[in-house]
């Protein structure tokens, strides 16, 4: 099964790093967020990846030509604008879908990369997490749905404030929305959902979604472990302390 992983915006919310790099190449622990990305799909077992670019595309091309050591990489230029870089054990599309292109707009360019395969998997390439991804595609077979989206409870942002009256009772330095729930990436997408993209315009997350949702063919897979986006330098801090220790969430099952 192919991977997606959507690494075309501009993140904004991030121009600290962004201004010079595409946000997936931000650095957690001296390696792009995409990078850990990439090791943690092939820690279970999935080496085909197609990158959806967009913002400055040329840094991750170059990247992976130039400065990621793959044991007998090769390299095919499939037309003007995309590569191919392919090796034994790690095969990565890294296509550019567009400078404006919405994020739905960038699956409906790179449709043709996924050939036929039933399935795919797809995630943004600003977030991590220690999902179960053997759990969450078994549970998207069952369910028999066009999609499966990742379900997670939001990271607190900041504490709350317990009010009686007008006087401040505690301060609470977590903020949680109980029951609440987020889209989370870590998608599984029928290829004929695809299908329901009627522009390249489109986001995935406004009309496609609300129409899959719409003939109840969105699925929820809910995941109460880690998982954490990185929007903002703070998160991205976060991150690169979490990263950092021994057990990071997302490295533990990774293969070194």
């Amino acid at each position: 099964m192919k991977v997606v992983i959507l690494a075309g915006g501009y993140g904004t919310r991030l121009s600290e790093e962004t201004k010079l790099k595409p946000k997936p190449m931000v650095e957690i622990n001296s390696k792009p967020i995409l990078w850990h990305l990439i090791e943690f799909y092939k820690s279970y077992g999935y080496y085909d990846f197609i990158i959806c670019c967009g913002y400055k595309s040329n840094y991750i091309k170059n990247y992976f030509i130039k400065k990621v050591k793959i044991k007998d990489k090769k390299i095919n230029y499939l037309n003007k604008k995309d590569i191919a870089i392919n090796s034994k054990n790690l095969n990565i599309i890294i296509a550019d879908t567009g400078l404006k292109t919405g994020t739905a707009g960038r699956l409906k360019r790179i449709k043709r990369y996924i050939n036929k395969e039933k399935n795919f998997m797809m995630t943004y390439g600003d977030g991590l997490s220690d999902i179960n991804l053997s759990k969450l595609i078994k549970h998207h077979n069952k369910q028999k749905k066009l999609v499966t989206v990742t379900a997670v409870n939001p990271p607190p942002r900041w504490g709350s404030l317990v009010i009686k009256g007008n006087n401040v009772t505690d301060i609470n330095e977590k903020f949680s929305h109980k029951g609440d729930r987020i889209n989370g990436g870590f998608f599984v997408i029928s290829l004929k959902a695809l299908d329901l993209i009627d522009n390249y315009n489109q986001h995935w997350e406004r009309e496609p979604l609300k129409k899959i949702s719409k003939k109840r063919q969105l699925n929820a897979y809910k995941h109460n472990g880690f998982w954490q986006p990185m929007d903002t330098l703070r998160e991205k801090n976060l991150l690169n302390n979490i990263a950092k220790k021994k057990k990071a969430p997302w490295i533990i099952n990774v293969k070194k």
